[in-house]
């Protein structure tokens, strides 16, 4: 995976592959009929209208945070757990929001297994970010929102980065925002595809009207 897709797509923080070299993609897949495919270069489904991202996502957007293992990041969508396992080896600290208790239940358990344990995950809505918790080093989001909450950018430190997917229900683009004393610089790192970001600063359904 990491020799035919990653490396040869330009990824090249040592750090990021090592990471992605060492953590077990198909443990974080909950249909063992689907481990065969662990590897390949697309996103599989991890149950509730949920997705694991494409092994070339989670390359590019966790090297797009730059990363020094000092920072404390924040994670929105914990889903199947393994970006929020690549990023436990690259950050001090990582703290995650999923909507969803089954599938937080289910990747606490993974995370579990394998020893991380700088991770802290909590049920709630990941639109309205952690503040509690708040500052972040470095926020990540891992599905797509129709505008960047405020409420993110706020809760980052100065020198912070954000990458998140930015834009249409079917078609978004990956965005990195850097929060400086001036006010923020925006990137756009090319054309992506996630699930929605649901909550209040995010997609609606009826429960979040």
């Amino acid at each position: 995976m990491v020799e035919t897709q990653i490396i040869p797509r330009n990824i090249k923080d040592r750090r990021v592959l090592e990471a992605m070299l060492t953590i077990p993609r198909h443990l974080f897949i909950p249909e063992e009929a689907l481990w065969s495919q662990a590897y390949s270069d697309f996103p599989l489904p991890i149950g509730e209208k949920q997705t694991i991202s494409q092994p070339y996502i989670v390359a590019l957007m966790t090297e797009t945070l730059e990363l020094e293992k000092t920072e404390k990041v924040l994670e929105i969508g914990t889903g199947s757990g393994y970006q929020t396992a690549i990023l436990s080896m690259l950050a001090n600290k990582v703290y995650s929001i999923e909507r969803i208790g089954l599938l937080a239940a289910r990747a606490r358990k993974v995370l579990d297994s394998i020893n991380c344990s700088n991770v802290v995950i909590k049920i709630a809505d990941g639109t309205l970010g952690w503040p509690e918790e708040a500052p972040f080093d470095a926020i990540l989001t891992t599905a797509a929102a129709p505008e960047i909450p405020q409420c993110y950018i706020e809760q980052l430190n100065i020198g912070g980065r954000l990458v998140i997917p930015v834009g249409e229900e079917y078609s978004q683009t990956l965005v990195k925002i850097i929060k400086t004393k001036e006010g923020i610089i925006k990137q756009e790192m090319g054309g992506c595809r996630f699930v929605k970001l649901i909550g209040r600063h995010g997609w609606k359904t009826e429960d979040t009207l």
